[in-house]
Formats: structure tokens, C-alpha cells, sequence
């Protein structure tokens, strides 16, 4: 606990009273970008970061809290003085973490396990802000002032939305969104140090979000590895990650099966074509990924293979139909195939990436196992014989590395 007699607030020696006053001048100054509050551990159930912004109401200028849970956001807004209050409280209270960006500085005050206060600062990249309008714009995990968005071409030298990039904008922040979430439901929420590998990394864009939101949004110390093929991408890449001195970012020449085996958690692998999804579930599964992160392309492998039932003939004799219903086969396996390495997982809808039309997201969270393994291969066995269906890349995968030995020895004859 803090003496009642505290040193002067620009004392070195007592960091949460500068770390305040720093916060005070840039409010008045009007250079505060937003604040993080991070590693809750108070009473409320669910609640993980709480995020704070600057906007112009009708009543003034005043500070807008979101506050993440798991299944839910909860808004809160007050007059800059009571919102600085309310920062002191809940820092002192429930948060060991808050993490201030302004136009100059990205500025982080933590508390450890024994009770020491640490304040750190470091210069940030030119940005530019304005209070905003209430309802100018929905709640965003990145702001458009991220010097990265520039760099790639998102933004203009003013640090305004690139009409024609929109889409792209939109597909960044659903993407962040969902990483969020994932996080949030992870074991990962307390972990400093986060090793992502984000494989067919194209032009960077969600990269360098991912790298932007971890760094600047949570607070934590990412490592970021884009694995892509052509070469011209990664070099484009690494020069704008070197300019940007983004030392937690890097990217390499390569695919899923070149990449050497190491500890990951969090993988990433968008628009992998057929079975280089399943090669990407794999290797996030033997990595041990908290997160894995998959949106399928080109189901090629499982339509061959499928004989029609005949009570589905008169559906499935139309080839859009069987094209739709082998996808639908295919990612389902790789759901159950997921949950019976440990993971919770869920499919469904994503934002649509540039260069092709699917739209689906296959997303695992590594929990404590649900002791269902048994009863999920059966029913992947059920599925493929139901369809006639002799291989699925991912569960042989699997089986190599012993998955439902045990099970296989049980129903051999």
C-alpha cells in the first residue's frame, strides 16, 4: 500500500502520479490518442480490458469507457474530470496495466505481483486526433491513425480513409474483432510475451493489425511472422516493418510445410487453398497455439471422394449443391477434429478477403479438453461412412501423430 504522505506527481520516484499527470496534460493539450486498462482482477466475471477514448458530446468534451467482457460491451460515459477519477479508481482497485498512447509517447504503467510500481515511455509515430463526434463512426479496435495504415496505403498523408479501401478497413476490424474475442477466452489474457505466425501473409495489412493491436491496443510484447510465398511481398513488407522500426515484426519467404516446427500461440492462416488448411490446423495443433485462426478456400479433396446418399440424390444430383454440401462435410470434420485435439471451436461467417469470395472462419481455443475425444471420432467415422468418404487430410494428420490409437485398437476385431 502507498504512504499517505506521496512524493510531488512529477517525482520519478512515484510513477503512478506522473503517469496521471502526464495523462492530464495530454487531455489538455489535446494530444491523447486512447488508453488501455489491462490484467483485470477484480470482481466481475468476464470483464477483461476496458477500453478509453475521447469524444465531443452535446454536454462537452468527455471520456467514453468500453468495457469487454466476454459476450458482451458495455459503453460508459463521463466528463473528462470524473472520467480521470474513475481511471485512478479502477487502477488502484481492479487493473495492474494502463497504457496511454498520445501523439508523442506510448506510455505504460504496470504493477507486478509484489506491489512495485513500473513506469515506462517510449516515442511514438507522428499521429494526428480530434475529439469524436459521438456517433461519428462505430467503436474501432485500431485507430486510424496508425502509422502502419498509412504505410500501406489504407490512409492518406492525412490520416483519412482511402475511399477505395474501405472494404479492406472493414475486413481489418472484423478481423481484430474476432482475435479479440479468442484472446479473451484464451490463456493467453495474462501472457507478456504472444508468438503469432500469420501464414500466406500477402501485403500485410491484417499482419501489421495484428502486431498494432497487441503492441499498442493490449500492451503485451508480440513477436509477428508473416509467412508468405513471393518473394516481392515479403520484401515490400520487411521494408515498411523496418521503417516503421517495428522490431516485434518480421516476415519470411515461405509456406506452411517449409515452416520450421516451434512453440506458437496464436496461428493464422487465411485463404488456404484445400489442404493447406489442414496443414495449418496441424501445425497450430502440435505448436500448441492457444488460437488457431482459419478461413478455408478450395475444398478440393472431400468431393471426389463423396458418394451421394440416396435419400439425398434428388438435393445433391445438382453440382452446386454437392460442391456446397462436400465444403460443408469438410470444414465440419475439421471442427470436430479440432475439438478432439482440445480445442473449442466454432465456425462461422467472416468478412470476405479480396481475392476470393468464401467467407467462412474456422476458429479453435485451446481449452482443458472436454474428455469427449471418443465420442467425437465416432462421429467423424459415422460422417465419412455415411458418405463413403475413405480419406480426410487433417485426420490423417492426426493419426500419424496418434490420434484415437487407443479407440483403433478398441475396434479391431
Amino acid at each position: 500500500m502507498m504512504s499517505e504522505t506521496k512524493p510531488a506527481p512529477h517525482d520519478p520516484a512515484n510513477p503512478s502520479g506522473l503517469f496521471f499527470s502526464l495523462l492530464e496534460d495530454c487531455l489538455a493539450r489535446n494530444t491523447f490518442i486512447n488508453l488501455v486498462l489491462g490484467k483485470y482482477h477484480g470482481p466481475e466475471p468476464g470483464l477483461g480490458r476496458v477500453f478509453v477514448r475521447r469524444l465531443t458530446l452535446k454536454e462537452g468534451e468527455s471520456l467514453s469507457f468500453l468495457y469487454r467482457y466476454q459476450t458482451r460491451d458495455v459503453t460508459k460515459n463521463l466528463p473528462i474530470a470524473a472520467g480521470i477519477a474513475s481511471l485512478r479508481d479502477m487502477f488502484a482497485t481492479s487493473f495492474n496495466n494502463l497504457h496511454l498512447q498520445t501523439l508523442t509517447e506510448d506510455i505504460q504503467l504496470s504493477i507486478n505481483k509484489k506491489g512495485k510500481y513500473t513506469l515506462q515511455r517510449g516515442k511514438a509515430a507522428g499521429r494526428s486526433v480530434s475529439p469524436q463526434e459521438h456517433d461519428r463512426e462505430k467503436e474501432r479496435f485500431l485507430d486510424l491513425a496508425a502509422p502502419f495504415l498509412k504505410e500501406l496505403g489504407v490512409t492518406n498523408a492525412q490520416q483519412q480513409l482511402i475511399p477505395a479501401m474501405s472494404r479492406k478497413w472493414k475486413q481489418i476490424n472484423k478481423f481484430i474483432e474476432v482475435l479479440d474475442h479468442a484472446i479473451g477466452a484464451s490463456k493467453l489474457k495474462e501472457k507478456e510475451r504472444v508468438r503469432v505466425v500469420d501464414f500466406g501473409s500477402g501485403k500485410g495489412y491484417l499482419t501489421f493489425a495484428m502486431e498494432e493491436y497487441l503492441r499498442g491496443g493490449l500492451g503485451l510484447k508480440p513477436q509477428v511472422t508473416g509467412v508468405e510465398l513471393r518473394e516481392d511481398l515479403v520484401n515490400l513488407c520487411s521494408k515498411a516493418a523496418r521503417k516503421l522500426n517495428l522490431d516485434g515484426l518480421s516476415f519470411m519467404q515461405g509456406d506452411i510445410r517449409s515452416f520450421p516446427p516451434e512453440s506458437i500461440d496464436i496461428m493464422i492462416a487465411l485463404h488456404a487453398c484445400d489442404m493447406a488448411t489442414d496443414y495449418a490446423i496441424h501445425l497450430g495443433i502440435r505448436s500448441g497455439a492457444a488460437i488457431i485462426m482459419c478461413a478455408p478456400c478450395c475444398h478440393k479433396q472431400i468431393r471426389p471422394q463423396m458418394q451421394i446418399p440416396t435419400l439425398l440424390h434428388p438435393m445433391l444430383k445438382h453440382g452446386i449443391h454437392l460442391g456446397q454440401e462436400a465444403e460443408m462435410v469438410t470444414d465440419s470434420l475439421r471442427g470436430l477434429l479440432l475439438e478432439a485435439s482440445g480445442y473449442e471451436t466454432q465456425i462461422f461467417e467472416f468478412v470476405s478477403l479480396e481475392h476470393t469470395s468464401k467467407n467462412k472462419m474456422i476458429l479453435g481455443v485451446k481449452g482443458n479438453g472436454s474428455g469427449k475425444q471418443a465420442e467425437l471420432l465416432a462421429q467423424i467415422r459415422e460422417i465419412k461412412e455415411f458418405y463413403k468418404i475413405r480419406e480426410h487430410c487433417l485426420e490423417s494428420l492426426l493419426q500419424a501423430d496418434g490420434m484415437g490409437q487407443n479407440e483403433q485398437v478398441k475396434d479391431t476385431p
